[in-house]
């Protein structure tokens, strides 16, 4: 089968899944690489949890400041990653970024005693500041390696994949890093970053088109003339506007997180350990996004106006069942309750992501998928600040949060709708979208 991505005939029937993995080698590779280092990502969090709870005193507030760190490169690097990925080989781009995730993560072997854990917040700033570079660079360049009829399907899997990788990762690592220690969960966790950064040596990206040369400006040189260029492309488009908020309104609700972690310690322990408890709601949420977009995808289809329908259904579908998993009274309730909200977290992630693959530019595509990034911790960050505060310092019940996120989360489903006549009737870049949905 050509490698190269043919946009220019009619509709096609969509591509099966199995089909896509055993026919588009590129794509392939790329995934297998995602497959190795998402595995070892889970490794190096379950790790860093288990180093920072036993050389600290104040685990909590440690691990607290370790998401912070999580969050915050990608909010401040995202306009320069953007613009670097627009500007440069995105193949280059992600072999670097592995490449540099592998050596940063091996710096975690040297924190041995508690004066040391500022080691551990910077390597994990730089682990994060590399991640949100290689994170942009494969969204963008998905749309080059498959075809438009393979689109929802290659992110469909990748969505499944870092389910499975979220359920699987996290029980592995636990093993390893309490079986052989936390030095040999860092190390294997390095490997897979070398292993990523192989395969995607092997993968072939079709030649970009050559940047139009200009003078070199101070603003062109700091990448400020290209995040300005890149907020007036988006202005331009309510359509992408409306899909870049996509992701950033549902990690408003990110305080959800948190939640769990409560409700498995304090409301549906199992046993006498609280993280089994936490394990199984954390494994139900990874089940629930898993089956999300292969679900949507086989009653609703890969048309557009069914993609952005399905959007808003699935605000209102993680609206109604986390309200409903915050009074559940029965586990087994509240485990199902939980994976059909996230069915709809991953309906909207991967609609608003092939969608977004689908109508902006190519030489556009790392700037938009950046400010999506940097947008959405922005709000992760806040929401499980603010849950957190409710909790702490207002003592709200953690059944009072829950089912106001749920509520929150009708806001934006509404406002889908609502504003849909205004930001669906652009007309820019029709072209575009016409072709990737052949």
């Amino acid at each position: 089968m050509s490698e190269a991505v043919d946009r220019s005939a009619g509709p096609e029937i969509p591509s099966g899944y199995l089909e896509l993995l055993r026919g588009n080698r590129n794509f392939r590779l790329l995934w297998l690489g995602q497959v190795v280092s998402q595995l070892g990502d889970w490794f190096d969090t379950i790790a860093l949890y288990t180093l920072l709870s036993k050389l600290t005193t104040d685990s909590g507030r440690a691990i607290g400041l370790l998401l912070v760190a999580r969050f915050l490169p990608s909010f401040i690097v995202g306009t320069l990653s953007g613009t670097v990925v627009d500007r440069f080989s995105r193949r280059a781009i992600m072999i670097v970024s592995d490449l540099m995730r592998a050596l940063v993560v091996l710096g975690f072997l040297f924190v041995r005693r508690p004066d040391q854990v500022w080691i551990v917040y910077v390597l994990t700033v730089l682990q994060l500041v590399f991640s949100t570079f290689f994170e942009p660079a494969k969204t963008a360049v998905i749309p080059s390696i498959v075809a438009g009829r393979e689109l929802l399907a290659a992110n469909a899997i990748a969505s499944a994949t870092w389910s499975v990788m979220l359920t699987l990762g996290a029980a592995l690592g636990g093993f390893v890093t309490g079986w052989f220690g936390t030095d040999v969960a860092f190390i294997v966790d390095s490997l897979t970053y070398l292993v990523s950064a192989w395969l995607i040596t092997s993968v072939h990206f079709p030649r970009r088109p050559k940047r139009v040369k200009s003078k070199l400006t101070l603003g062109k040189a700091t990448g400020i003339t290209d995040a300005i260029e890149g907020a007036r492309y988006v202005r331009a488009r309510p359509r992408v506007f409306a899909l870049l908020m996509v992701k950033p309104a549902w990690g408003m609700g990110g305080g959800i997180l948190t939640l769990l972690a409560v409700f498995g310690e304090k409301i549906f322990p199992v046993g006498r350990n609280a993280a089994t408890g936490i394990g199984i709601l954390y494994a139900a949420r990874g089940i629930g996004t898993a089956i999300g977009p292969i679900a949507m995808r086989r009653f609703t289809g890969d048309t557009r106006a069914s993609m952005q329908k399905a959007i808003g259904i699935a605000f209102l579908m993680g609206g109604v069942f986390y309200a409903a998993f915050g009074t559940a009274t029965s586990f087994a309730l509240a485990l199902a309750l939980l994976m059909i909200a996230h069915m709809g977290g991953s309906i909207l992630w991967v609609n608003s992501t092939v969608l977004l693959q689908r109508i902006v530019e190519d030489n556009f595509r790392g700037r938009v998928f950046s400010t999506e990034l940097a947008l959405l911790t922005l709000t992760m960050a806040a929401s499980n600040y603010l849950t957190g505060e409710l909790l702490d310092r207002f003592h709200y019940s953690p059944r009072i949060v829950t089912i106001g996120i749920g509520l929150f989360f009708l806001i934006p489903g509404a406002l889908w709708f609502i504003t849909e006549r205004w930001w669906n009737r652009e007309k820019v870049a029709e072209a575009v979208e016409a072709e990737g949905a052949a």
